[in-house]
């Protein structure tokens, strides 16, 4: 009956918890319409009472007593199933949105490169939230209208079959206007939906580039082109306001052609003793039970349309695969020495043919350390994505320790390695937390369930000392140093228990780079991967730190990325990508003596020295 319930039956699986719960609800339900449908019964038994000769008043107050002791039966009834089946749909909603995270966070890369961060915020909140209103309340109230109108339309046939005839004569059409406004409620609600999606990912874009927006004076602007889409969302919800608005009154005319119907006609009975006085008011009176459910349909159909367009939203999401999966058989990954292999890998970004790798074969050893250098778009970062499986090759593999990585949990792989990537993120988390991400305890479990997090918090690290004590980890602090942090983060107010903004606001860029290089050498990674990790620090910080670097990188295989020669000079082996493929590799003084790319970088960036340093003695 209701356009798109197939998407709500994905929700089924979610009832299983609470099946119990749920169905003394629905129990409640019944209950309680059994008692709405009893009151008119024994008010009719009351009206005809008084017709008696001689009139009982002790069976008046047995029968008035009997009222109110039903309507306060019903009334507890009817709260009892509201808070059981409400609960139910509020856990539903819990589960639902942790499921949802869950499955987001397992998802790769190009998933995000696809889908705006708005869009999916939306999808996690308010469609999870319509869904919880088709899988609590719609639900009730659809049991709800069902039980009334079996149990009114019975006792309106026993009273009079022939009236009831008349009166549900214009009601037939109900079931046309019900799906005709549904399918145009679902198809505005989706719009909505869509609309918010936008609106969402312009705010949040706002809200993280205010920097910019105010260095480019573009507040009014954003103002403007939000005040554009605010209108618009106005518009759309109008649109579905208006067609739900339209829905009811229509109900309305036809509910109100039967009570017309059966007050001429009933009337007619009663006069002439077809039926008597009660049973021409009962009749009433469940006649307006009858119509409450034709009308509460209304308001069920509504919430079914928008909880399946919704649950939609959410199952486009739910049902992407992830492009890097685990094996049924994962070879476990304790005991890697590092090795890293890359043989004939090429690779092209989903949905586009630009080829960014094509060719690309070398060995890391255990121990040693690999720079890559090459121009802007080379494919460096493409390259070195490959190893913790952000992205697998579309073209030959990649193995570790001569395992290829598909036959690598990814999760467990990348426990093993410590990524500082060039984009810096930082969580609105003590400066300490943020460090201490990464540590995870050796007897970490290699999966687990949708929602729990794989890392340790910061104060869940090392004697697992509650925030704010101050007791620092030893690997942070180690880390810290090593990142050249130590003396910044002494300087800070609360040293490590100094609180972030969003996104490390209150680092500077520079720092902001230390953390997320301690965050990596905390962690005491097998591979080490340093993607253009220092270029925010000056050539000074950045040689201590490499300095410090050098013990750390060579107790594991690390990966450089920078385009200072200074960075990677010491390197064991120097590849040098153009157009995703590796024109030159060797050692620093090979690539010198070969006089190639490498060697006009390097004539390049000591002549710019050379002249910055004029500049200054000027």
């Amino acid at each position: 009956m209701f356009l798109g319930m197939r998407s709500l039956r994905t929700l089924l699986p979610y009832y299983r918890p609470y099946r119990t719960p749920l169905f003394a609800g629905l129990v409640l339900v019944g209950v309680a319409q059994g008692f709405t449908i009893l009151g008119p019964w024994v008010m009719k038994l009351g009206i005809d009472a008084l017709g008696e000769t001689p009139v009982s008043s002790e069976r008046i107050a047995v029968l008035a007593m009997a009222i109110i002791g039903i309507t306060l039966l019903g009334g507890a009834a009817r709260y009892g199933m509201r808070e059981l089946i409400n609960g139910v749909s509020r856990r539903m909603e819990v589960d639902l949105r942790r499921n949802f995270f869950g499955h987001m966070v397992r998802l790769d890369a190009s998933f995000y490169a696809e889908n705006r961060t708005g869009d999916l915020m939306s999808r996690a909140t308010n469609d999870t939230l319509a869904v919880r209103m088709a899988a609590g309340p719609a639900v009730m109230y659809a049991v709800n209208t069902v039980v009334g109108f079996v149990l009114a339309l019975s006792l309106m046939l026993w009273i009079s079959p022939r009236l009831t005839m008349y009166a549900v004569i214009p009601m037939v059409v109900l079931p046309g206007v019900v799906i005709g406004f549904g399918r145009i409620i679902h198809k505005r609600y989706e719009e909505i939906q869509e609309h918010y999606a936008t609106m969402s990912t312009m705010v949040q874009e706002n809200l993280t580039g205010m920097r910019i927006i105010r260095a480019y004076t573009q507040e009014d602007a954003q103002a403007g082109e939000f005040d554009a889409l605010n209108e618009e969302y106005r518009a759309r919800n109008m649109r579905l306001v208006t067609t739900a608005g339209l829905f009811h009154p229509i109900l309305g005319l036809f509910s109100g052609a039967a009570m017309v119907i059966v007050l001429y006609l009933g009337g007619r009975e009663a006069m002439a003793g077809t039926i008597s006085l009660g049973d021409y008011v009962a009749f009433f009176f469940y006649l307006a039970l009858l119509i409450w459910p034709m009308i509460a349909l209304g308001w069920v159909t509504n919430l079914f349309q928008r909880g399946a367009a919704s649950m939609g939203r959410i199952n486009a999401i739910m049902e992407r695969e992830p492009a890097v999966a685990a094996p049924d058989d994962p070879v476990p990954v304790a005991e890697l020495k590092g090795e890293v292999e890359f043989r004939n890998v090429g690779f092209t970004y989903p949905g586009t043919e630009r080829t960014v790798l094509r060719g690309v074969s070398f060995v890391a050893r255990p121990g040693q350390t690999v720079a890559i250098v090459g121009a802007t778009g080379s494919g460096k970062s493409t390259l070195v994505s490959m190893i913790p499986r952000l992205f697998d090759p579309t073209e030959g593999e990649v193995l570790i320790d001569g395992v290829p990585l598909p036959r690598y949990d990814p999760r467990q792989l990348r426990s093993r390695i410590g990524v500082v990537p060039q984009d810096t993120f930082l969580f609105s988390e003590t400066i300490g937390t943020n460090i201490a991400l990464g540590i995870v305890g050796d007897d970490a479990p290699a999966s687990s369930e949708p929602g729990e997090s794989e890392e340790m918090r910061f104060d869940e690290v090392g004697d697992a000392a509650p925030v704010g004590v101050g007791v620092v980890p030893e690997a942070v602090e180690r880390a810290a140093a090593i990142a050249q942090l130590d003396d910044a983060i002494e300087g800070f107010p609360r040293g490590y228990e100094t609180l972030l903004g969003e996104r490390g606001i209150n680092l500077s860029g520079g720092q902001k780079q230390r953390t997320t290089l301690a965050r990596a050498i905390a962690r005491d990674p097998v591979v080490l991967i340093l993607d253009d990790a220092l270029s925010a620090v000056d050539t000074h910080t950045e040689s201590r730190i490499l300095n410090d670097l050098r013990d750390v990188m060579k107790q594991r295989t690390s990966f450089i990325i920078s385009h200072r020669v200074s960075a990677v000079m010491d390197a064991d082996l120097i590849l040098v990508l153009s157009d995703g493929e590796i024109t030159e590799r060797g050692t620093h003084d090979e690539l010198i003596a070969a006089g190639g790319t490498y060697a006009q970088l390097l004539r390049r960036q000591m002549l710019e020295a050379e002249i910055g340093s004029g500049v200054e003695t000027v």
